[in-house]
């Protein structure tokens, strides 16, 4: 996680003087909870209490403006002026002759199976697409590194450690001429332009480019979806990555990185390369990394949260922060409560916003009884990773062979009463605080 030392701590000390009172006790998931006063801050008190109103836990289905079938922004660009049309020529990218750009998720699912990218899993509540990311069951933390470029903003302001670690500019030029090269092998290949983050005060847009039709499934899900073809015209992205998970880099010791597989951003050239593994979730934490280092240098400041969100019917926001598996996404899946978003969302002067546009649940020991929200969402158009599938075909979420951080991505919409993304973001201050204890 990249921070931005002096802006952060200013804004976490405004928000924690605005507290109220402390409580006694703790979450025993180890998760903590802000709870915040309704309505506070909001760009018009009104409108943003009407809008509370209309999204709140017993929302209208009119409410839920997001469906499968309303998100038709396709682009099937075929022939010698394919990338040239999607502006992959100014990234050094022309050879495909076919570029799929923000598929459909009917479309999707075709490529999926037409590609034998995974099988399609029997879930209680419809078929859903299964993948398995190979070696790589969770991300890679420690082949994770940012670009330090001398005298740059981001050589100033972000904390280099162990964790925000830094590597030399000749070594992403390489590795991004390696990703280009590579693309520049392949027939087609897949495009998807999106926005990461509600506020659009400081949302970004960003562009993936995959190899693989469920990868784009994955970003599809998991990121702000454009909602109108117009949007896509003349797309300038803020920030791009070229996923390259089926390359290595064979030169990682030259690079003075710590193995063949590298996640590489360059802050400055508004580019990343991901090499060497096919985990989803490498793509997400890739562009919350980035906005926990934009969103504090913003003026004013925003502050960065790892954090699960919901609100009441008095637009009453609680935010859960914990680790991975601490049960953010489980608790703000509360029937009672519409759902802001389950795992990164901003907090700057007109309330909480969502990153993101879906959810990424842990499946381990999955039922209906204990988590009956995420449970009903696996169905089409929802995204299984690494779940293992019984031998007739359903997941079997209590099989952990394959690994313990078995994941569903799945877009927003399928969790009812959702707050939708694009629209319900400003939603007062936290006020009062149950840390861990």
């Amino acid at each position: 996680m990249m921070v931005t030392s002096t802006a952060t701590r200013a804004f976490v000390l405004k928000a924690v003087t605005q507290g109220a009172r402390t409580a006694p006790r703790a979450f025993g998931t180890g998760s903590s909870l802000f709870a915040t006063t309704p309505g506070q801050f909001a760009y018009n008190a009104q409108q943003s209490q009407a809008a509370i109103r209309h999204q709140s836990a017993v929302a209208t289905p009119e409410a839920h403006l997001q469906t499968r079938d309303n998100y038709n922004v396709a682009q099937n660009l075929k022939g010698t002026d394919a990338c040239m049309k999607a502006g992959l020529d100014k990234l050094g990218i022309t050879n495909p002759s076919v570029v799929h750009r923000n598929l459909g998720y009917q479309e999707l699912f075709e490529h999926e199976q037409a590609n034998n990218e995974g099988v399609v899993a029997k879930a209680e509540y419809g078929d859903t697409f299964a993948v398995d990311t190979g070696k790589y069951t969770g991300r890679s933390p420690k082949d994770k590194f940012v670009v330090l470029n001398p005298g740059s903003q981001s050589a100033e302001n972000i904390d280099w450690n162990d964790i925000n670690q830094s590597c030399e500019p000749w070594v992403f030029d390489e590795l991004y001429d390696k990703a280009v090269a590579h693309f520049n092998t392949l027939d087609k290949c897949y495009v998807f332009d999106c926005y990461a983050g509600a506020n659009p005060a400081s949302r970004r847009k960003v562009r993936f480019i995959t190899e693989m039709a469920w990868q784009q499934h994955f970003v599809t899900n998991m990121f702000i979806r454009p909602e109108t073809p117009e949007e896509l015209e003349n797309f300038e992205p803020d920030f791009v990555i070229i996923n390259c998970c089926s390359q290595e880099d064979s030169d990682w010791k030259r690079h003075n990185l710590h193995s063949e597989t590298a996640a590489v951003f360059n802050v400055e050239k508004e580019k990343a390369v991901i090499f060497g593994t096919w985990y989803g979730g490498e793509n997400k934490k890739g562009i919350f990394s980035l906005m926990n280092y934009w969103l504090p240098l913003s003026d004013p400041p925003q502050f960065p949260m790892h954090c699960s969100a919901n609100v009441g019917r008095e637009g009453d926001v609680a935010l859960f922060f914990g680790l991975s598996g601490t049960g953010k996404t489980t608790l703000s899946a509360d029937p009672h409560r519409a759902l802001i978003g389950d795992d990164e969302h901003g907090w700057d002067e007109d309330g909480v916003f969502n990153f993101e546009g879906g959810c990424y649940a842990k499946t381990i020991n999955l039922s209906e009884e204990t988590e009956p929200d995420i449970y009903r969402a696996i169905h089409t158009d929802a995204l299984l990773e690494n779940v293992m599938i019984a031998d007739d075909g359903t997941p079997d979420y209590s099989d952990t062979s394959k690994t313990e951080n078995g994941r569903v991505s799945y877009p927003i919409f399928h969790i009812p009463g959702y707050v939708s993304s694009c629209v319900g973001r400003f939603f007062g201050s936290p006020r009062i605080l149950f840390p861990k204890i």
